[in-house]
């Protein structure tokens, strides 16, 4: 188990310090002109205004949550404007992805980057992922295209998403020919989705010194407890499996449980249970101040082995 205490971690083996939590943005800016399938027009209902956006990001800073991630694919670059209206100047670690489209070439990652920069209103991105493991792009030459970032200055650390233990390896075999290291894989990981620990890619980040961030904790506000059969959210969510897992119910009246005792929230539980599992970094999204404040409690508690183990063995 990770040390439970602290407010800051490492991010892989870079010289990079993260928060332990962080902020999913793809839900902010102007979602508008994306196309109506895009997951960050419709997973999540409306999105939030540009002040409750900038109200969240406030709240999340004072808390000590300073990473915030975002892509160039959601809502067709508004999200990375509106991270980087919001943040200029601030003192925010930013992470981005690489492409801006599902029908991208791999040799368009400069310019892509060059665009990302652009929205983003910085000379740095901090840490810039492919978004998935795209059949078409190879892994060596996306890593090399990375590499030549990191010397030119353009970013500082190199993730990835979406990938499998082999993609990982392959992608931190590659960057090590150019001296540099793989700093994350960013892939879906929460206690109604244990898939990391038995596929392999949670122990090859543990090998590999790789941050495994973790994207749709709170299972897309199923984990929240605001939900129920009588009471069904926005957006396309409801029909995730999410919603639809047997074992939702107790696990959630679980987490209010172990939330009794600590005065938090199941949602804040959930988290936290993230937080205490080695090399791992949470990123819920937050649209709005209400919703900053209730992830960043989950830095203010520790759940004792106990419960961890109650956790585990509830949604294992």
């Amino acid at each position: 188990m990770a040390e439970p205490n602290g407010l800051s971690m490492p991010l892989g083996r870079t010289d990079l310090s993260v928060s332990r939590l962080g902020i999913g943005a793809m839900v902010w800016g102007d979602m508008s002109a994306a196309p109506r399938w895009n997951p960050a027009r419709n997973v999540y209902g409306p999105t939030s205004t540009a002040e409750e956006q900038r109200a969240a990001l406030e709240v999340s800073l004072a808390a000590g949550v300073n990473l915030i991630d975002t892509a160039a694919m959601y809502g067709k670059g508004a999200s990375e404007r509106r991270v980087g209206e919001l943040t200029a100047g601030r003192d925010v670690v930013v992470a981005t992805k690489f492409p801006f489209g599902f029908f991208s070439r791999t040799s368009s990652l400069p310019a892509t980057l060059d665009n990302s920069l652009a929205r983003l209103r910085r000379t740095t991105i901090d840490l810039y992922q492919v978004h998935y493991p795209f059949r078409w792009m190879s892994i060596p030459t996306l890593m090399d295209l990375m590499a030549d970032a990191v010397e030119a200055g353009k970013i500082r650390a190199v993730g990835v998403s979406n990938y499998n233990a082999e993609q990982m390896r392959a992608a931190h075999a590659a960057l090590a020919r150019r001296g540099r290291v793989l700093a994350s894989n960013q892939v879906q990981y929460l206690l109604l989705h244990r898939g990391p620990e038995t596929d392999g890619v949670i122990d090859a980040c543990r090998e590999l010194g790789v941050t495994l961030i973790a994207y749709m904790p709170l299972a897309s506000g199923a984990l929240t407890g605001k939900y129920s059969a009588d009471s069904q959210p926005a957006g396309w969510r409801r029909r995730s499996s999410s919603f639809r897992n047997e074992n939702l119910a107790n696990l959630v009246g679980l987490l209010g449980e172990i939330g009794g005792r600590h005065d938090r929230s199941p949602s804040q539980v959930a988290l936290r249970w993230l937080i205490q599992q080695d090399g791992v970094l949470p990123i819920p999204g937050a649209k709005n101040p209400a919703q900053a404040a209730q992830n960043a409690g989950a830095l203010t508690f520790t759940l004792d082995e106990a419960e961890v183990e109650a956790l585990s063995r509830a949604s294992g």
